[in-house]
C-alpha cells in the first residue's frame, strides 16, 4: 500500500519554540470522551540516548533543527522505557498528553517532529520517531520512539532526517490493525479471512448491525517495539484460534456484573494491557502483516468471535488512507455508538477477569 503523507509542522530551525497550539487542555479526563481514543507508546527519554561521537558530544537527542547528521548516538546503560500516553484534543488535530502518562505533564502539548534514521556498525538501520513536548510554546520534553530495538552498548549514526514522512511512519504504529489470517465475522453468521476482504463486503457490527466496508487497508512492518502484535492465545477469551492485532487496538467487554470496577457494563481495554507472558503475549521478530477496516463511523465488529474496534479515524492515523478518502473525512469523524465507552485504564488486566466478567 502506498503511505500518503501530511505534512509536519516542524520547529522553527534555531528556536526553542514549536510551531503550533500550545495552551494545555484545561482537563485530560474531561476531553477524552469527545477526543477519541487515547494512546500509549513505549518511549526513551532524551536523556536515555546521546551523542557518544560527533559534533553534539554527550548531548541528548532533540529536535530536528539541532540535529547533526553523522553524529553517533548511544543508549544509557540505565535507560528505561517510558509509557507516554496521548490523545487527540475535541478539534482532532492535536495531540495532548493524557492523565495516565508515565512520562512527561498530562495537559501538555504533543508535536511530532521527525523520523530519524540510524545506522549501526553491521551496516543494519533502524528507524525512530522523535515527539516533542511542549510548555506555552517552549520545548519542555523530548522523547525517541524506536521502530525497531535499540540496545546499550552499540553506536548508533545519524544518516537521515525525514520530517516529510514521519507522520506516515506514526500513522502505521497509530493504526488499529488485525493480522492475515484473522477470521471477521459477516454480515450472515459466516467467517472470512481479513485478507478476502474488499469495500463493500458486508461485517457484522454490535450496535449498528451489518455494515459495508468503506476501505481496506494492509502494510508489512517489522514486528517490533511500538508495532510487535500482541498474540491472545486461543480460549484466553473464549477464542477458537489466536487473535493476533496490533497494542494499541481494544477489545470491548460487556460486564454482566462489574467484575472490573469501572461503574458500568461497556468498556474497552487495550490488547496490550492484556498481556501476561502466557495465554497473552507480544510477538516480537520478522515482520508481520497488517490489515485496517474502515466503515462509515467506528463500529464494534468479531474478530476470531472476541468484539474488538475497527479503525478509528483521528488525526493519528489519516496518513494512512488514500489521499482521496482522507479529504472526505475529518478527523475524529462520525464515532457511531462508541464515543461513550469508557477505556479501561489499569496497567495491567487479568485476561481471566475479563473473561469472568463477559460470562465466559
Amino acid at each position: 500500500m502506498t503511505i500518503h503523507s501530511d505534512p509536519v509542522t516542524p520547529p522553527d530551525a534555531g528556536a526553542d519554540t514549536v510551531t503550533g497550539t500550545s495552551a494545555c487542555a484545561a482537563n485530560a479526563a474531561d476531553s477524552f470522551a469527545a477526543a477519541g481514543p487515547a494512546q500509549s507508546l513505549p518511549v526513551y527519554r532524551a536523556g536515555d540516548f546521546r551523542v557518544t561521537s560527533g559534533v553534539n558530544l554527550g548531548e541528548p537527542v532533540t529536535d530536528a533543527s539541532e540535529l547533526e547528521m553523522d553524529d553517533v548516538f548511544g543508549l544509557d546503560a540505565g535507560a528505561q522505557i517510558s509509557m507516554l500516553s496521548f490523545y487527540c484534543n475535541q478539534s482532532g488535530e492535536q495531540f495532548v498528553l493524557a492523565s495516565d502518562t508515565e512520562t512527561g505533564h498530562a495537559g501538555a502539548d504533543l508535536f511530532l517532529d521527525c523520523c530519524a534514521t540510524f545506522m549501526s556498525p553491521d551496516g543494519s538501520t533502524i528507524e525512530a520517531l522523535i515527539l516533542i513536548e511542549t510548555d506555552n510554546g517552549l520545548i519542555a520534553g523530548t522523547y525517541l520512539l524506536p521502530l525497531a530495538p535499540v540496545e546499550t552498548g552499540k553506536d548508533y549514526a545519524l544518516v537521515q532526517i525525514n520530517r516529510d514522512n514521519a507522520r506516515a511512519r506514526f500513522a502505521e504504529v497509530a493504526c488499529v490493525s488485525f493480522t492475515r489470517g484473522t477470521l471477521i465475522t459477516m454480515s450472515n453468521g459466516l467467517q472470512r479471512p481479513i485478507e478476502d476482504l474488499r469495500p463493500g463486503d458486508k461485517v457484522l457490527t454490535r450496535n449498528n448491525g451489518p455494515r459495508e466496508i468503506h476501505w481496506v487497508g494492509q502494510q508489512t512492518v517489522r514486528a517490533s517495539g511500538a508495532l510487535a502484535p500482541i498474540v491472545i492465545r486461543k480460549g484466553t477469551l473464549n477464542n477458537e484460534n489466536d487473535l493476533v492485532l496490533s497494542p494499541n487496538h481494544r477489545l470491548f467487554i460487556y460486564q454482566r456484573r462489574d467484575h472490573m470496577g469501572a461503574g458500568r457494563s461497556e468498556i474497552m481495554v487495550k490488547a496490550e494491557r492484556l498481556i501476561n507472558g502466557t495465554s497473552v503475549v507480544q510477538s516480537v521478530g520478522g515482520f508481520v502483516e497488517y490489515f485496517q477496516l474502515l466503515f462509515e463511523q467506528h463500529e464494534i465488529i468479531y474478530a476470531e468471535g472476541i468484539a474488538a474496534e475497527s479503525l478509528y479515524v483521528d488525526t493519528r492515523v489519516k496518513p494512512v488512507l488514500p489521499a482521496a478518502l482522507r479529504n472526505i473525512m475529518s478527523s475524529g469523524d462520525a464515532p457511531g455508538n462508541t464515543a461513550a465507552l469508557i477505556e479501561l485504564e489499569d496497567s495491567a488486566v487479568s485476561p481471566d477477569l475479563l473473561r469472568s466478567a463477559s460470562g465466559g
